[in-house]
């Protein structure tokens, strides 16, 4: 099983190192999905600071921080998978910089413009290097019109695009959680990648995993359909790549750098594609 496991490992460090991204041969289970999406649905009902809203209403866009507060998505976090998996993926021992979930509610789920998540952790707090992956687990099936996203494959190593030139300005928190983002990559900028190296969307039925690099050029459209989109993402940062100084709220940016302790919860079970594991 370790040989499989490395085997895996190799080859989907390979495809990330290249393309900035990858899915992941294995999903979490209906039962998991059913349990983590009920969690994060009673969240949504909360008036808390780590619920944020679509400009101007009530509808639900995102909820953060919540692996300090709910006990699933704390178990989740520390799922043996998913910490061996952003452990091969950067190469060092890791701690979890962040957690959130993007929510596009069916027909008003507004899109986020092109960005690299980066520009914002590095700008606003002082991340030394991109040493850090982003976990993407669908709590929804994601399709073309439910607002999936979409990357650049290899727009990672071009370093950061388009920052403003009066540099780290830290902005309000809220323009890092907003449709208005404080740090964007131009749509010219996207468009000129886009026809060089393509684009590709994450879609995929609830519970799919995908990972991708945080300087890749990234985004997602508006949800059209009669369908949500519960993206749920857990950023996983090298021990030594912590910020020593970070302002922005906890529930944004993790204060706990201590590498994490996996550690398995019969709830949250792992379905594998035994063909993609063979290769």
């Amino acid at each position: 099983m370790t040989a499989t496991f490395n085997a895996l490992s190799a080859r989907l460090r390979a495809t990330y190192d290249e393309d900035g991204w990858c899915p992941v041969p294995f999903r979490f289970d209906k039962a998991a999905v059913e349990l983590i999406r009920g969690h994060v649905d009673s969240i949504c009902r909360e008036r808390r600071p780590e619920v944020v809203y679509e400009e101007g209403t009530d509808v639900v866009r995102a909820i953060h921080g919540c692996h300090s507060f709910d006990d699933v998505c704390a178990a989740l976090v520390r799922h043996p998978r998913l910490v061996a998996l952003a452990e091969a993926l950067i190469g060092k021992s890791v701690y979890v910089y962040q957690f959130k979930v993007n929510l596009k509610q069916a027909h008003e789920g507004a899109a986020w413009p092109w960005h690299q998540d980066y520009a914002f952790w590095s700008e606003e707090d002082g991340m030394p290097c991109p040493d850090a992956v982003n976990i993407a687990v669908s709590l929804d099936d994601i399709h073309e019109e439910n607002g999936p996203l979409s990357v650049i494959p290899g727009s990672h190593r071009l370093g950061l695009l388009d920052l403003p030139e009066s540099g780290g300005g830290k902005d309000d928190w809220r323009r890092h959680v907003s449709e208005d983002l404080a740090y964007t990559v131009s749509a010219d900028t996207a468009e000129a990648l886009a026809r060089k190296s393509g684009k590709e969307r994450m879609t995929g039925r609830a519970g799919s995993i995908h990972a991708f690099h945080p300087s890749i050029v990234h985004s997602s459209s508006n949800n059209i359909s009669a369908d949500r989109r519960a993206l749920l993402l857990i950023t996983y940062n090298s021990v030594d790549n912590a910020p020593p100084s970070p302002i922005r709220p906890e529930f944004l940016v993790t204060r706990d750098s201590a590498p994490i302790t996996p550690r398995h919860d019969g709830r949250l079970g792992i379905e594998t594609d035994e063909q993609d594991i063979a290769g």
